[in-house]
C-alpha cells in the first residue's frame, strides 16, 4: 500500500541520520522530536526564508515541515499553523480586465514549471540568450545590479540597447541600478501614497489604508493640488496617478482598449481619480465595511481615511472545512476523485491560486466542503504534480542535499560557507539609505568568521580577507567571534552600496567607486576612490558623519544558482577565504560574466523543460499573477 511504501521509504530518517546530516548531538534531534511529538495540535512553525532560501532543494525544507505540521494534526488550529493566503485580504479595484492569452517565456521560462514566482533574477541571462528582447523595462522598488546576484550581468544587459531599449526605474530612494536607467521616476514611501495592504499577523483578515501624509494635511486645510507631485517632496507621483496618466496618454481615445479600465465608475468616459478608484473599492469590494461605516455615519471612503484599517474577519481557523454555499455549488459537480467542478473553457480565466471551476470537494460521507487549493482539493502527500512535470523522485516529502552540505567543504583547503543572507534589525535591503539614524547604528560591515577558522588561517579580527566565489572575489574586514559556527562565515545583507560620482546618491551610506576592466570586457573590478563622510547640506547632521565605512557589495560576486525545482536563487555560497593579496583594498571587487554564464549554464543543465498533461507549461492550480486564461497555459492547444 501507498502507506507501507511511504514507511519503507522514511525508514533512513532516523534520528541518527539527521543528527550527522546536521552535525550535532543525536540527543538535540531527539528532544526536538519529544517537544514536536507532545504538540497536541499546536505545532506553530514555518521558515519564512532561512534554509529554503538558502540551499539547493530548499524548497523540500519547507514542504517537509509543513509535512510535519499535517502529522501532529496542527494545520489551521489553534495554536498551529495555518497558510498564509487565510489571513490576507486583496481587493480589486474597478474596471478589472479579464485574463491574457499571452505566455512570456522570459519570466516563466519552460525550464522551471514548478516555479511559484517569475525568474526574475535570470532576466540578464535569457536575454543574452537571445530569447527576447525588452523594448520598455520597468524596475519597480527593485535593485537588481545591488540585490540580485550576478549584479554586473545586470549592469551589461541594462546599458545594452540591444537587450533593453529602455529602462525605466521607479524608486522611492536611490539605488545602484537608477545609476543605469534612461528614466528615474520617484516614487513615493508609505507615507507617501495611496495603497492598501493586509499582512498574516494572527487568525483573521484585516485591511489597512495608507495615505500621502502631506496631501490629506493639504486637503484637510483646504490648499489646492492637481495631483501629489504637488504636495510631495521631490517631485514623487504616487503610483495610482501615474498609471492613470500613463494609460491615458498611451490611448487617448480608447482606441486600443487600455484607456476604458482606468476610467471612472461614476464619470463615464472620464479618467478615473485617486478619491474614485478607493471609493469603489471600499464601497464594494470589502465585506462588512459599507455596514460599519454606515453606524458611524460615514461613508466607507471616509472611514477609512478616519481609521486607517478595518477588521473584515476574526477566529479564521479550518477554512477547508467551510460548507460550500448555494451560489458555489450551483451548476457544480463531482469528478471522479470527488472534486466539485464547474463547466470551463480554454477561455476561462485562472484564478489567483487554484484550478479554474474547482469549487470544493465531496467527502465519502456526501458532506461538501471548501478543501484545499490543491487539484485534489485536499492535502496532497503524493503530489501527482511533481509527477507530472518530470520529478516523481520527490512527489512525497524527503530531503535533498545541500550543494552546500558539510561534506562538500574541505575546511583544510580554506573553504567555507558562506551566509549572505542574516539581516539587520536597523536596515531594510538597499531602501533605508536615507535614513539618517539607521545608518549611524549600522556603519560598519565586518565578515564574521569563529576563531577556531580564524587561527587556521592565521587571521584575527581587522585583518583584511580575500572571499573567492567561483565567478570571482571580494575584500573584507575579519571580526573573530564564537558568536558563529566553525566552518561558516558571514557578511550581512544591505551594506556595500556604492555611486559613480559625487553629487547623486544617498551620501548617507555610499561611497564613491571606480569601475574598470582590468582583463577584458568581460572582467568588472569595482573599488571604492572614497567612503563615507560628512558633506555640507540642509540638514546639519549630515556634517557629523563619524563613520567612513560603506561595506562590501558581496552579491556582485555570487553566480546565479537557480534550483532546478523551484528556480529560487539558492543563496549560500561556498566559497575560499585567503589573506587578501599585494595590493588588496577593503571592498574590492572582482567578477568575470564569463564565467558567470558559465555557472548558470550549469545550474540550468539540472532543470527538465517538461510539459505536463495537455501540453501544459506548468500546474494552473500553481499561484501566479495576472492569471491568464486556461489557454495560455497550453503549448498549440487545440
Amino acid at each position: 500500500t501507498f502507506l507501507d511504501r511511504l514507511t519503507d521509504d522514511y525508514a533512513r530518517y532516523t534520528f541518527e541520520f539527521a543528527a550527522e546530516e546536521a552535525q550535532i548531538p543525536v540527543e538535540q534531534v531527539q528532544q526536538i522530536a519529544e517537544i514536536v511529538a507532545e504538540s497536541d495540535g499546536r505545532l506553530s512553525a514555518h521558515v519564512w526564508r532561512s534554509a529554503a532560501a538558502g540551499n539547493y532543494g530548499g524548497w523540500m525544507v519547507a514542504r517537509a515541515l509543513f509535512f510535519l505540521v499535517a502529522l501532529t494534526g496542527s494545520v489551521g488550529t489553534k495554536g498551529g499553523t495555518s497558510p498564509n493566503g487565510w489571513d490576507k485580504f486583496i481587493p480589486h479595484g474597478p474596471n478589472m480586465p479579464g485574463g491574457h492569452d499571452r505566455w512570456n517565456e522570459l519570466t516563466w521560462p519552460r525550464e522551471y514549471p514548478l516555479a511559484t514566482n517569475e525568474l526574475s533574477m535570470l532576466l540578464p541571462h535569457f536575454l543574452k540568450d537571445g530569447r527576447g528582447k525588452l523594448d520598455v523595462y520597468f524596475s519597480r522598488v527593485y535593485n537588481p545590479i545591488w540585490t540580485n546576484p550576478d549584479g554586473f550581468s545586470w549592469m551589461e544587459a541594462l546599458t545594452n540597447e540591444d537587450l533593453v531599449g529602455c529602462h525605466v526605474a521607479l524608486t522611492p530612494t536611490w539605488s545602484e541600478t537608477a545609476e543605469f536607467a534612461d528614466y528615474v521616476l520617484p516614487m513615493g514611501h508609505s507615507a507617501e501614497r495611496h495603497d492598501t495592504h493586509s499582512y498574516e499577523t494572527h487568525a483573521g483578515t484585516w485591511l489597512g489604508f495608507r495615505q500621502p501624509v502631506r496631501r490629506v494635511a493639504m486637503e484637510k486645510l483646504g490648499k489646492e493640488f492637481a495631483d501629489t507631485r504637488d504636495v510631495n517632496p521631490g517631485e514623487v507621483w504616487e503610483e495610482n496617478e501615474f498609471w492613470f496618466e500613463l494609460s491615458w496618454r498611451i490611448d487617448p481615445d480608447g482606441a486600443m482598449g487600455i484607456r476604458q479600465y482606468f476610467e471612472s465608475p461614476y464619470r463615464p468616459g472620464e479618467k478615473v481619480t485617486v478619491d474614485e478608484y478607493y471609493r469603489f473599492i471600499f464601497e464594494n469590494n470589502v465585506p462588512g465595511l459599507p455596514e460599519k461605516a454606515a453606524e458611524l455615519g460615514l461613508t466607507p471612503l471616509e472611514y477609512m481615511r478616519k481609521f486607517g484599517v478595518v477588521e473584515i474577519q476574526s477566529d479564521v481557523y479550518r477554512i477547508d472545512e467551510r460548507p460550500l454555499t448555494s451560489d458555489e455549488l450551483d451548476g457544480a459537480a463531482a469528478d471522479h476523485e470527488g472534486v466539485l467542478r464547474k463547466p470551463v473553457t480554454l477561455d476561462t480565466q485562472v484564478p489567483l491560486v487554484g484550478e479554474a471551476g474547482a469549487v470544493g470537494v465531496e467527502h465519502d460521507d456526501g458532506t461538501q466542503t471548501f478543501g484545499w487549493l490543491t487539484p485534489s482539493r485536499k492535502l496532497e502527500i503524493y503530489s501527482p504534480s511533481m509527477r507530472d512535470w518530470g520529478w516523481e523522485e520527490h512527489a512525497t516529502p524527503g530531503y535533498i542535499e545541500s550543494h552546500v552540505a558539510w561534506r562538500k567543504i574541505d575546511l583544510e583547503a580554506g573553504d567555507l560557507v558562506l551566509v549572505p543572507t542574516f539581516r539587520l534589525p536597523t536596515l531594510i535591503h538597499t531602501r533605508s539609505g536615507n535614513a539618517k539614524y539607521l545608518n549611524e547604528l549600522s556603519n560598519s560591515h565586518p565578515l564574521w568568521l569563529n576563531s577556531q577558522d580564524a587561527r587556521r588561517h592565521g587571521v584575527g579580527t581587522g585583518d583584511l580577507v580575500r572571499i573567492n566565489t567561483r565567478i570571482g572575489y571580494f575584500v573584507a574586514r575579519v571580526w573573530s567571534t564564537e558568536a558563529i559556527r566553525p566552518g561558516v562565515c558571514a557578511l550581512s545583507h544591505h551594506m556595500g552600496r556604492w555611486r559613480l560620482r559625487d553629487g547623486e546618491g544617498s551620501r548617507w551610506v555610499t561611497g564613491r567607486v571606480d569601475l574598470s576592466h582590468p582583463q577584458g570586457d568581460s572582467s568588472w573590478f569595482l573599488r571604492y576612490v572614497s567612503g563615507v563622510g560628512s558633506f555640507e547640506s540642509t540638514d546639519p547632521d549630515s556634517g557629523r558623519i563619524s563613520w567612513d565605512d560603506p561595506g562590501v557589495h558581496q552579491n556582485l560576486t555570487f553566480p546565479v544558482q537557480p534550483d532546478p525545482w523551484s528556480g529560487m536563487h539558492c543563496w549560500l555560497q561556498h566559497v575560499r577565504l585567503e589573506r587578501a593579496c599585494d595590493g588588496d583594498e577593503y571592498g574590492d571587487v572582482f567578477v568575470d560574466t564569463a564565467l558567470s554564464r558559465r555557472v548558470y549554464e550549469e545550474w540550468l543543465s539540472q532543470t527538465r523543460a517538461t510539459l505536463g498533461p495537455d501540453n501544459q507549461r506548468r500546474p494552473e492550480f500553481m499561484m501566479r499573477p495576472v492569471m491568464p486564461v486556461r489557454r495560455a497555459y497550453r503549448v498549440d492547444p487545440q
